[in-house]
């Protein structure tokens, strides 16, 4: 949606367009820093006000082959004066740093849209290196498109003739000539980026001065030559009022974490093995040390989580991190956990499988691992985030429920909410639901290690050597009451219901299942976990066009919400969408077996595009 400001101003102000939303990506090689001048442009947008979300992109090699197809990094950002719920479908704005960040991005871009390039990379190895036959700026190929070439890397070269850099040097920093066009485009302010580079690079400014001047450059190269045919402006958004900063889906986690260590008055353990896309939790718990946070970088993931569960044992707020193949190496350790029924909390940020598979892109095939993915009868708690901000809300639902249940909690994230941003309200400790420990350190006359609270079901937690406390855990089956090993047939049987039952009545716990839009009528939309944003979206443009749509979002998989049934059953059709071949559809056919569901899948790396899961839904109401 556009409107033409008045006239009045010269230049800029008189041609400028009002937007609603724009959807811009940055494309170039993997050395390119496109993701550094997403974030920086993100950063400006919602520091003005606008609200944004974010989808980075990029390979799995370290470093791909220069120039190659399969070695092109993107960032996508989608800014707005309304609400923004994804990163968007297709694009308003192409930056394409090189040939092959143009010939796997621009059938994203709207035609009659702007394509931004760089002139000097397309040069005849280039071209070669993209399976280009010839030249698409000489070819008419985008003719659909406003074209605007730019000398990017010589001008880059211009500005920085004067500093004493090496090549290579002044090339990396061609990435904010296009970020300064881009900044004017868009009527944002340099200072926040500028400010970046003076606290990056203080011990090096000759780097600082360096990517300001070529920053500047493109700024105003844009501005004096006219470049852009017209200067878009997108107002603030109204939020709730607040303290808000940019958070991605991974930091987020980690603060959540550490916001259950405070409330709890716990001390915080992470026992973790790096691993794409979980890593960068582990990176910000590590800075937090002064809020007694204890790292430790395990030799791999059987240590990481073994470890996190001697810290449970020794009192701790216990948290491991991982991705797929990781959760299956720790499969047995959550076992033991499950067993001694201590408080775990196994972070798993899904990525492309199966084995290595697609290490940097999204997918939530890990569900069923996730429920089922142990030996024995042995159910653990899981939930599932839906957003990169409400990773801090789920993070610390995990602990709270591992805390009060006393039982392992496993928590589904993804890569696309894991690394995408979008603005988070800051929030007070006082302001969080209250954890209670199950912990005992006063003597009693009468105590064993598994004596249960009545409503729970969870046993106490106590300290391993509190006087009068003495006690062992271990993998073996115990005793209902002491805790000694026990063989006895009718104690294994009574052991194994209890931990069932334990998990189950967390339903009691939990909130109930609340539609969006209506609450009754002709199709539900059913999701789970980082689809939130793409199901919500459509579903709200499909409530608009008067469709009597709901849309329902599961964050407690195991167990589901107790009212879950009830809200089903207010639908004539029920479709379920899962970036997998239907794991979430698998569970709800099997819990609920006289209802029918409908499935859409897709395994492509990706989010769900809008436009596309409107088309279907619509394809099946005029069935």
């Amino acid at each position: 949606m556009k409107r033409m400001i008045p006239e009045g101003a010269n230049n800029k102000e008189t041609m400028a367009q009002e937007l609603d939303t724009v959807v811009i990506r940055f494309v170039g090689d993997s050395g390119d820093g496109m993701q550094l001048t997403g974030t920086q442009f993100t950063d400006t947008s919602a520091m003005f006000g606008n609200d944004v979300a974010t989808f980075p992109n990029y390979p799995a090699e370290i470093r791909a082959p220069q120039g190659s197809l399969y070695g092109v990094s993107g960032f996508q950002v989608h800014i707005g004066s309304i609400e923004i719920s994804t990163p968007g479908d297709d694009l308003d704005l192409l930056v394409a740093m090189n040939p092959a960040g143009l010939k796997t991005n621009i059938s994203a871009l709207k035609p009659g849209q702007i394509l931004i390039v760089d002139r000097d990379s397309f040069n005849k190895k280039n071209l070669e290196k993209a399976d280009y036959k010839s030249n698409p700026l000489e070819d008419g190929s985008l003719a659909n498109y406003k074209v605007i070439e730019v000398d990017m890397t010589s001008l880059t070269k211009e500005a920085l003739k004067e500093l004493s850099l090496d090549n290579k040097s002044i090339i990396r920093s061609k990435n904010m000539f296009a970020l300064g066009i881009v900044y004017w485009m868009y009527d944002r302010d340099m200072n926040h980026t500028l400010d970046f580079f003076a606290k990056k690079f203080k011990y090096n400014p000759v780097l600082a001065d360096a990517n300001s001047k070529v920053l500047k450059a493109g700024y105003f190269y844009a501005e004096t030559l006219e470049l852009i045919p017209a200067a878009y402006k997108i107002a603030p958004s109204k939020m709730q009022k607040g303290v808000y900063r940019i958070i991605n889906g991974n930091t987020a986690t980690a603060w959540g974490f550490l916001a259950a260590a405070e409330k709890s008055g716990l001390d915080l353990f992470l026992g973790s093995y790096p691993i794409t896309p979980a890593t960068d939790i582990l990176h910000e718990l590590v800075k937090h040390k002064h809020f007694g946070v204890k790292a430790f970088q395990a030799e791999d993931e059987i240590a990481g989580v073994t470890s996190a569960i001697g810290a449970a044992f020794a009192g701790n707020l216990a948290i491991t991190t991982t991705s797929g193949p990781g959760l299956a190496l720790k499969s047995e350790a959550v076992n033991l956990a499950l067993m001694t029924e201590l408080p775990l909390v196994i972070v798993n940020v899904q990525r492309g499988g199966p084995s290595t598979g697609l290490p940097t892109k999204t997918e939530q095939s890990d569900l069923l691992q996730a429920i089922f993915g142990r030996n024995g009868d042995s159910p653990v708690i899981v939930i599932a985030a839906s957003t990169p901000a409400d990773c801090f809300d789920y993070a610390y639902e995990a602990a709270r429920l591992a805390i009060e249940h006393m039982t392992p909690v496993i928590l589904l994230t993804d890569g696309y909410i894991a690394n995408g941003s979008e603005p988070w309200k800051v929030k007070a400790i006082k302001e969080m639901t209250d954890i209670n420990l199950k912990t005992l350190s006063a003597s009693r006359d009468s105590w064993h290690p598994y004596d249960r609270d009545s409503e729970t079901l969870a046993r106490n937690w106590v300290i391993p050597g509190t006087p009068g406390f003495e006690h062992r855990l271990g993998g073996l089956e115990k005793d209902k009451v002491s805790g000694n090993v026990s063989y006895q047939p009718e104690n294994h049987e009574y052991m194994t219901h209890i931990r069932a039952e334990k998990v189950k009545r967390v339903e009691n716990f939990i909130p109930d299942l609340v539609p969006e839009y209506e609450k009754e009528g002709d199709l539900l939309i059913v999701g789970w976990g980082g689809t939130y944003g793409s199901l919500h979206s459509a579903a709200k443009q499909m409530y608009k066009d008067g469709y009597r749509v709901g849309h329902v979002h599961f964050n407690y998989l195991n167990p589901m919400p107790k009212n879950t049934e009830e809200v089903l059953s207010k639908y004539k059709k029920i479709i379920v969408c899962e970036i997998n071949m239907g794991q979430l559809s698998f569970l709800l056919k099997a819990r609920y077996d006289n209802i029918e569901f409908l499935q859409y899948n897709r395994i492509q790396g990706l989010p769900f595009s809008v436009s596309d899961l409107v088309t279907k839904f619509k394809n099946i109401l005029t069935e």
